[in-house]
């Protein structure tokens, strides 16, 4: 089977239970042609031995995609129904109310994932900055995209997992990309230490999720060292944007809203950043 970068595969030895994109082909010092994967629609990153893959039918492709494209006209339309999708509509009395939710700052570390979220948040109608940087470069960049955009909310996301799956969980490189989410949210801590002016999420798949937090975020993945959904990191920047600013948005209020709830997403706490302007 002679596969290439950008096919869509799945692990035989894994029972076939994720989708991944080939991301290159490496021959290692054994001879053995490896394969660097990335999840179609979950934020992991693996390798697998070429002999181990299977290329994944289309319909299969199809329906994962579907799926997900249903998640986010579910939630399109959610939040559609609030009173801040009316923006600059409403008029009370003698005044007219504009509604402004939080600036967004994204940092993905995936290209196809940064044209999903950019997506995501156009549907939405929210107020956000979408790039598309490797995760290994996000620490060197992030502070001058902080001094450039001032956002309110960042998400530090792209791909991640542990290396030896179920063991070494306080070994930093057990984890493939924490390091360098970590570093990023020191990084911005550093622009910013009012965990209530900026708002921090980080992680990916299987994240280092106790020493992300300790860096400084606001929440983090995974507490249960599981796959996390591609849209989760873009649920919460979605939650914190659209709460009133004088209201607390929590962890418990995040979790209802992830599909595997607090073994994917954990944390603390934030002040909403939705502001609401009367003009007379």
């Amino acid at each position: 089977m002679n596969l290439k970068k950008g096919y869509m595969v799945a692990r035989k030895s894994y029972g076939e239970d994720v989708i991944f994109v080939i991301d290159k082909i490496i021959k290692r010092k054994d001879k053995i042609d490896y394969a660097i994967l990335k999840g179609l629609t979950l934020r992991i990153k693996a390798d697998a031995p070429v002999d181990d893959l299977v290329i994944v039918s289309k319909e299969k492709i199809e329906e994962n995609l579907k799926r997900q494209e249903e998640l986010i006209k579910k939630r399109a339309k959610k939040i559609d129904n609030k009173e801040f999708s009316k923006l600059n509509n409403l008029i009370l009395k003698r005044y007219r109310e504009i509604i402004y939710t939080g600036k967004i700052l994204h940092l993905d570390g995936d290209r196809k994932y940064m044209e999903k979220s950019v997506k995501y948040y156009k549907q939405l109608g929210l107020n956000a900055i979408v790039r598309n940087v490797p995760e290994s470069r996000q620490p060197m960049v992030i502070r001058n995209l902080l001094q450039k955009y001032k956002p309110d909310i960042l998400i530090i996301t792209g791909h991640d997992s542990m290396i030896k799956n179920g063991s070494e969980y306080t070994n930093l490189y057990n984890y493939r990309n924490s390091r360098y989410f970590i570093e990023t949210v020191k990084e911005a801590r550093i622009w910013q230490p009012d965990m209530n002016k900026l708002v921090i999420f980080a992680g990916a798949c299987q994240s280092y999720f106790e020493a992300i937090m300790m860096a400084g975020a606001n929440f983090a993945s995974s507490p249960g060292r599981i796959l996390i959904d591609f849209v989760d990191p873009l649920i919460v920047a979605e939650k914190v944007a659209t709460t009133d600013k004088n209201k607390i948005v929590t962890i418990s209020q995040i979790v209802e809203e992830i599909r595997e709830g607090g073994e994917g997403i954990g944390g603390t706490s934030a002040k909403g950043k939705m502001e609401k302007v009367v003009i007379k």
